[in-house]
This record gives C-alpha cells, structure tokens and sequence, in this order.
C-alpha cells in the first residue's frame, strides 16, 4: 500500500467529496485496502472461518455426548444456541445499516466469534482426564473387567468416584459451551448483512453479482470445511496434551474412543482472529469500483450518481421509531400470501436440513459402525459438495428458462417432491439392532444369571463380541475369567476374552462391539441420499427468487431480513433439539454415571432410522404442500390478471407474474 494508502487511512491526503459527502481519493492511492475485490478476498475467508466452526461443532456432536454424558437433546440444544443471540440482534442490524463504520463492526463482530470458539475449547482444560471402563492403566476397583466370583466392588470407591465427578467440571461444561454458542451468534450478526451491502455499495454493477455469488459459494463451502476438519481432529486422542493421555489399549473404532474434538476449536478460533484484522483498516467509504478498464476517473456527474446509496424508507427513523413500526412492518410483509408460503417452505427445508446435519454423523456412526471421522469425512466430502451443486443447478436453470414466479414455484415443488420419493426407500434401507445380552430383543432385558456371581459393575460399558454372535456389555457380563494382551506397536492392548461363562461352551469374546452387520448397504444408502439431497437443493434459488419478486422494492431488503428472523426463530433453534429430543426416544440402554444418566450406549436402529428418517420426510411433505399452495395462488391470481388485462390492459403487477424484474435477473446471475 505505501505511504499514500497510509494517508488515506490518516485522512491526511487529499479527497475528492461528491455532493452527498461521501469521499474518494485519487487513483494513485487506491491501494489494497481502497480495492472492492481485496475487501471480497478477505470476506469469503471471514464467512469460511464462521462456518467452519459450525460445522466442526456439529461433526464433533456424537463425541462431545460421549465425553459429558450429554443426551442427543442436550447436544441438539447446543448446537442451535448460537441462533438465539443472532435472532435477538439481527433487527439492530436492519436498522443500522450503513449508519455505522461497516467493516470495524465486521472485525469486533469476529474478535467476538474468535473469543467464543476458544471458549467451546475450554471445558476440555477445566476437565479431568477421560476415564473409560475397564482401562488397563486404572489400577482401582474391578480395572481388569473380567469376572471376579465372590468379589463384590467397594461403595467407598464408588462414593469416592461419584464425588470427584460431581465436584469436577462436566456440571459446567453446557452452560461454557451454551455461552460460547450465545457469543458465536452474537459475532456473526454484522458479518453478512454488513458484508454484502457494503460489497453492492461499492463494486460496480457488472461485477456486484459476481462477488456475492462469490460469498454465496464460500457459504456452502465452509460446513464443509469444517466437517473435513472434524474428520482429522477426531482421530487424535482427546487426551493427547496431557500426561500419558494416548488412549492405551483404545482405537477410533472402540465405542469408548473419544476424538481431540477440542483441537479443532483452537485452529478456528486463531483463524477468526487472523481474518477479523484486516476489517479494522478498511475505510469506512470506499471508492467506487470503475465500471471500465481504464484508470481514469469517472465523469463527475456519473460518479455522484454511482455512489449515491438508495434511499430507505427507514433511513431517517430513531432507533424507538425503528422498534415501534418493525411489528406493523413486519405484518405488511407477511400478509402477502405468496411471500408467507413461500418462506413456510423454506422454513420447513431449513428445519430438516438444522436437523440432518447435526446428527447425520452420529446417524452413519450407529446405523453402519463407521468411525465419526470416516462419517465426518463422506458429510464434508461427498453431501454437502453435492447439495452445494443442486443449488448451483437450480441458478443455471431458472437463468437459462427465465422462469417466472409461477414457473419457479412449479419447479420447487417438483424438486421438492422429486427429493421425497428419493428419501422414501431409506426408510427401509437399514440394519436391525444387533442383539446384546441382558438389553436387545426384550425379552432378553431380564439380567443372566451367569454373570450374578460375577459382581460386575452396573456402569461398566466396554462391549465385546462373544463367538456366538451376541454382544455384551463388558468382558464381566460375558463371564470372561482371563484375557490376552500383547503389544500393538508402542501399546498394550487386549487382544482376547477366554473363559467366558455366558458364551456357550466356555468360549470366547472380542473387543469392541459386533456391529450391525450390515456395512454392505452403507453405499446405497450414502447415493440415495446424496441423490436426494441433490434435488432438493435444486427448490432453494427458485424459492429466494419467489421472495425477492414478490415484495414491494422498498421493503425487500426489510423482507430478506424477516426472512431470516423466522429461519432462526422456527427452524434452526427448534430443528437440532426436535430431532435430539426424537434420537433420544429410540434409546434402549442409557448410560449410568453415579445413578445418573448420561449419553445412551445402545439404540434400537430400526425405531433410530424410522423416526429420524421420518421426520425429514414430514418437514420435506410441509415444503411440498406449501410449495403447491404457491403455485395454485399464482395460477388465481394469473386468471384474474387476463380478466383485468381484458378489460382495463396490464395491472402494475405484471412483473409479480411474468418474473421480469430487474432484481430478479440481478439474483439468478448472482447464483
């Protein structure tokens, strides 16, 4: 930049004022911090590093439970808590608007989420070291896990345990990870609105479109980011900062095995605060962008013209006057049928997907035995690349057809429904729950009585696969009396459970769980869903474009708004806690900790695929029928358009149905 951008930002060089006070200096000093396309550069970075710590939040889910006990309802109420401070600020926001020095709020909107990503990370330092069952280094009570006749375990260890649990941090973990969740959303809140208004403010009209469709794919781009990222990280160890915390004799596939879920908030908290930095140098104006290749200045006629904002009905209104009329406002808007469905739709498409892709990995994890890293890496790598490119098809085509309104809203409801009849066949593609003494068929729940003498402990939870083919709680609850070990590389580890009572002929158990049995459907599965959620993704440009040309211009910036007040307020809070709150009814064993319960060890997988399954299915039906509501009201008022064109010529609603706005065309070349 030099010594002239550095005057610039002193406000010591000279400037060149148009008439409404804006300024703009000369074109030696427009270095990178004067340039539109640096200012779009480090944008996308920003919105990539914001979404990819809420995607690594919800690849890290299924480890997170598993570490604090947490229930999927628990879990899904963390991850939507960032939209609570997010739907409580957004309406500031419209009413600030280009009031404010834009990007110095974008970068303390950052600093706030980089603060709050490392307090996600906190609870795991504030934490004692990850106690499993059954560890070969814990040399307290019953650590060998095998069947002791006669022994019974101390209640004075127990209490001592119960103790130490209650007084250490896991009570404290939800509310640190809720607030680090609340400071998240409150730091998003000027990023996008800020960030795309002051892009259409100074880039030209050719190249607006090309930037927000910029912005639009990094969007799309940075979950999955962050499930990539969920997929490295949780291969490591959770204890690999401390002492001797490597896991011992545990892999990534043991049901014990806890992942560095922390490690990933780190790098996106240290990449928040890199990317939040340039925003405190950018100016406040910008000059702007030439509309020609030439570096010569614009005429002074034209350049007032080009800089000059549109004006706002609710530009001159005091913050009071702003809260008093935004209800009466907000009732206007939503009164206008179309536009009500429309975004009815919409809320039901977000609410499903709030929901899929928060438990979509714990979903693989449990139905096909796959790691979390292996299900993080197929979500980050595979669906949401594919989904990001039914968006883009859903632009080619709506640009190609130059469809109107009543034309898109045909369109969403046949992707709509094309993606239905694509989710139906997973109902029925999917592995029945293993059978595991003591808790799977029912009528197996009654205790063995093989293992009474065993005195096995009631919490204990390290499954092993007998050589019948029956899964067991813990070596104890097979009534195994000896087992192997032997060295895996620099770590002990136990290769075998022999002796075992409760296997028929005194035979013997694996480590690890049995699994479904079923990994061989694991491929149809992952292409029927990517398939549907393909065509599915293809409704959400023609749906934004519906919005955006059927609201008076004066209130469409107001309308987008409302739109995502409501996204927050019915879809992405309630969604994650509803699916959480319906995984968790399909438990069939939950875990014990000091009589307490915490994350559940065992799911019954065909009441866990229906009921999850099912419910994207009735969000996707809510979608269809409001999809097909529109369409029917645009085809009403169509016939009474041709009776009044009849009589009285064209009404000023023609570019309601023919879908000839200027906007319009703006937004499907945006996508």
């Amino acid at each position: 930049m030099g010594k002239c951008a550095n005057k610039v930002l002193m406000g010591t060089n000279p400037q060149q004022h148009t008439s409404d006070g804006w300024t703009r200096p000369p074109a030696r000093c427009r270095g990178s911090l004067n340039s539109i396309k640096f200012f779009v550069f480090w944008h996308g970075l920003l919105q990539l590093a914001l979404l990819l710590v809420s995607g690594y939040l919800k690849s890290s889910i299924s480890t997170i439970e598993r570490r604090y006990g947490f229930s999927s309802q628990k879990s899904g109420l963390m991850a939507s808590f960032n939209e609570v401070g997010n739907t409580v600020l957004i309406v500031f926001v419209s009413f600030f608007g280009s009031r404010v020095h834009r990007p110095r709020f974008i970068g303390g909107g950052a600093l706030v989420a980089s603060l709050a990503a490392m307090l996600m990370a906190l609870p795991h330092f504030l934490s004692r070291p990850y106690e499993y069952s059954d560890s070969i280094i814990n040399t307290q009570g019953n650590s060998s896990g095998l069947c002791h006749v006669g022994r019974s375990f101390p209640a004075e260890l127990s209490h001592q345990n119960c103790t130490q649990y209650e007084s250490n941090s896991h009570q404290a973990v939800l509310p640190i990870m809720l607030l680090g969740q609340l400071l998240l959303g409150i730091g998003c809140v000027p990023v996008q609105p800020f960030g795309i208004s002051y892009i259409d403010d100074f880039a030209s009209k050719r190249n607006s479109p090309l930037y927000l469709g910029i912005l639009f794919a990094v969007t799309t781009l940075g979950p999955a980011v962050g499930f990539m990222l969920g997929s490295i990280m949780l291969r490591f160890f959770v204890d690999i900062d401390k002492p001797g915390g490597r896991g011992a004799e545990l892999t990534n596939k043991d049901p014990r095995w806890v992942g560095a879920w922390w490690l990933g908030f780190l790098l996106a908290a240290g990449f928040l605060f890199l990317t939040s930095l340039p925003y405190f140098f950018f100016p406040r104006n910008m000059p702007k962008e030439e509309t020609t290749g030439t570096a010569t200045e614009p005429e002074p006629g034209n350049e007032v013209k080009e800089e000059k904002p549109k004006s706002s009905p609710l530009k001159d209104l005091s913050l009071m006057e702003f809260l008093k009329s935004f209800p009466s406002i907000v009732l206007r808007i939503l009164r206008n049928p179309i536009y009500l469905l429309v975004v009815l739709a919409q809320v039901n498409l977000a609410a499903m997907v709030s929901g899929l892709a928060t438990f979509m990995s714990k979903f693989i994890e449990r139905q096909f035995t796959k790691t979390a890293s292996f299900s993080n890496m197929v979500l980050g790598g595979v669906t949401i690349p594919v989904a990001t490119l039914g968006v883009f098809i859903g632009g080619v085509i709506m640009k190609k057809l130059c469809m109107s309104v009543r034309s898109s809203a045909r369109m969403s409801a046949i992707a709509v429904l094309l993606g239905m009849l694509c989710a139906l066949p997973l109902l029925f593609l999917g592995c029945p729950t293993q059978s595991v003494a003591g808790v799977y068929p029912p009528r197996q729940r009654s205790p063995q009585e093989c293992s009474l003498p065993c005195s096995c402990e009631a919490e204990a939870f390290n499954p092993v696969c007998g050589s019948n083919g029956v899964e067991y709680r813990s070596p104890c609850h097979a009534g195994c009396t000896t087992k192997t070990i032997g060295l895996e590389g620099t770590f002990v580890k136990v290769l075998n459970y022999t002796d075992c009572s409760c296997i028929s002929a005194n035979g013997h158990a694996a480590p690890g769980t049995c699994g479904s049995r079923c990994s061989h459907l694991f491929i149809p599965f992952l292409i029927l869903s990517t398939v549907t959620c393909f065509v599915a993704s293809v409704s959400k440009t023609p749906s934004f474009m519906m919005i955006l040309r059927t609201v008076k211009p004066e209130d469409k910036s107001f309308a987008l708004g409302v739109q995502y007040m409501l996204f927050r307020v019915l879809a992405f809070m309630p969604g994650p806690v509803i699916y959480g709150s319906v995984i968790d009814t399909t438990c069939i064993l939950w875990g014990k900790k000091c009589e307490k319960n915490t994350s559940c060890h065992y799911y019954n997988l065909d009441l866990f695929r229906q009921r999850y399954l099912g419910l994207q299915l009735f969000f996707v039906f809510g979608a269809f029928a409001c999809f097909v509501l529109t369409f029917l009201v645009l085809r009403r008022l169509q016939a009474k358009q041709q009776q009044a064109e009849q009589s009285a010529g064209k009404p000023d609603g023609e570019n309601l149905l023919l879908g000839t706005s200027k906007e319009g065309e703006h937004i499907v070349n945006t996508v």
